[in-house]
């Protein structure tokens, strides 16, 4: 693999990262310590680099796991992990994005991990409750103990994002490099707003679920799969819509002669997004990695992209409309680079 660098800082990552939500038997569907360290060495002998691991995975034996995986080689590893979630119901602190559950979490992820830093933390999820000021100012407390290298945030507003990092730049503290969303061909709304955001600012981004639980490998359309068709039924990600997404990425799979899976990863790739690859399979893993060196067309991207559009909202849609851009442009608005295309992100 080649490397990247992660947002604005001149940390090299690998365009795969490999997510480990999968490691530990604990929730009844993930991998022995056996095959965790299988999938964890296929990953590092492909050029893998990049870890992704949370507090909160499988009660900590994901960390528990990982701890002797990363021990041969720590400095070669970049491992991100994460707190603010809890299986706790009885302690209201126990989880949150405020100080305490912080250097709680990050204290009991280093003893998990025997390891003497993270280098990249992420806030696992905005809490609507902690004024992010009290948040940057934990993180950047943090960073300069040498306890956490860099920092991240996933699952929060545009708003939030944007305003922590302002203020962070102007105090002198510590900002996000990277915004770890849901991004895949069936959820694309980051489009709106997140992404634009992660573009202006300079963030890194990396896309959880990035073949949303398996529908985009094409397993759901076959009503003879052991009955995973009506499986997938009761989720709300199974539709009308993301049932077209898919027969459209397993035939243009069918054309460039690889896996939907692949396809769908390598549709994240080409718009400089990390997908995060989870596996319980080494034929999996081994799938997933060969992502990197697919090939889409741009007549292939645009049929993908027009099967899984959606609509922007407002005031998108309502600034992109003829007439407003006719009153804001004049009749430049064919000539005037950017008009019709935008989302910064693409």
């Amino acid at each position: 693999m080649n490397y990247k660098l992660l947002g604005n800082s001149g940390l090299r990552v690998s365009p795969l990262c490999l997510g480990t939500m999968t490691f530990g038997e604990d929730w009844g569907w993930g991998s022995s310590k056996e095959t965790s360290k299988a999938i964890f060495d296929t990953f590092m002998e492909a050029g893998g680099n990049f870890i992704d691991t949370a507090d909160v995975y499988t009660e900590g034996s994901s960390e528990r796991i990982l701890s002797d995986l990363i021990q041969a080689d720590r400095d070669h590893v970049v491992l991100a992990s994460k707190y603010s979630l809890s299986n706790t119901t009885h302690n209201p602190n126990k989880s949150g994005n405020h100080r305490k559950n912080l250097v709680q979490s990050v204290e009991a992820s280093l003893k998990r991990l025997k390891t003497d830093h993270i280098d990249i933390l992420f806030v696992h999820a905005w809490d609507y409750t902690t004024p992010f000021e009290e948040v940057m100012r934990s993180l950047d407390d943090l960073v300069k103990q040498g306890k956490v290298f860099y920092l991240g945030i996933s699952d929060a507003p545009a708003w939030v994002v944007s305003m922590s990092n302002t203020w962070a730049i102007d105090k002198g503290m510590s900002p996000y490099i990277v915004n770890q969303i849901e991004y895949n061909l069936t959820e694309r709304t980051p489009e709106r707003d997140l992404l634009p955001m992660s573009q202006a600012l300079n963030l890194g981004v990396m896309a959880w679920s990035p073949l949303a639980t398996g529908i985009l490998t094409g397993k759901y359309l076959d009503d003879e799969v052991k009955g995973t068709r009506n499986e997938a039924k009761t989720s709300y990600r199974f539709n009308e819509k993301n049932e077209r997404i898919a027969r459209t990425v397993v035939e243009v799979a069918s054309e460039i002669g690889c896996s939907p899976a692949q396809l769908s990863l390598a549709w994240l790739v080409k718009q400089n997004i990390i997908p995060i690859i989870g596996a319980r399979k080494i034929d999996q893993l081994k799938d997933n990695l060969q992502s990197v060196d697919i090939h889409i067309s741009n007549e292939q991207m645009a049929r993908l992209n027009e099967v899984s559009s959606i609509d922007l909202g407002f005031p998108h849609d309502f600034v992109l409309r003829d007439g407003a851009k006719k009153m804001m442009y004049g009749d430049m608005a064919n000539k005037i680079e950017g008009i019709n295309n935008p989302n910064l992100y693409k």
